[in-house]
């Protein structure tokens, strides 16, 4: 199965939401099936066939989440993460600033959904291929 080194070094290459869909690329083929990202500190956790599954640690000290959503602020700021206008850090930033409390990839069905603190989808995507 993968490590959560290999899925870093493939994320490493991401400098913006403009290289994301090469890193699904490279994660697909490591074998990860879906993730599911924590804003608050960005730890990750994959998961792959037979039940596998691993952790990330934190990425950063703990961001607090805005408790009410703001989804049309929220889907400007990833237009503009997208574009390859903010780092990941500061795409982060603009989540917990707009109550985004965690994203969840499912790589067979190729979406990205964001959730509030309320786990309330704010918006499902189709990942570019």
């Amino acid at each position: 199965m993968f490590t959560v080194e290999q899925i870093e070094l493939a994320h490493s290459k991401v400098k913006s939401g403009a290289d994301f869909p090469k890193y699904i690329q490279e994660i697909i083929l490591l074998g990860v099936k879906s993730f599911e990202t924590w804003v608050f500190d960005s730890h990750t956790e994959y998961f792959g066939d037979d039940d596998f599954n691993t952790s990330s640690n934190a990425q950063y000290e703990n961001l607090t989440i805005a408790e009410e959503s703001s989804g049309e602020l929220f889907i400007s700021k990833l237009k503009n993460h997208q574009k390859g206008e903010t780092d990941y850090f500061t795409f982060c930033k603009d989540c917990a600033e707009t109550g985004v409390e965690k994203w969840i990839v499912d790589l067979d069905k190729m979406t990205c959904t964001y959730f509030d603190k309320a786990n309330q989808e704010i918006l499902v995507e189709q990942i570019p291929q």
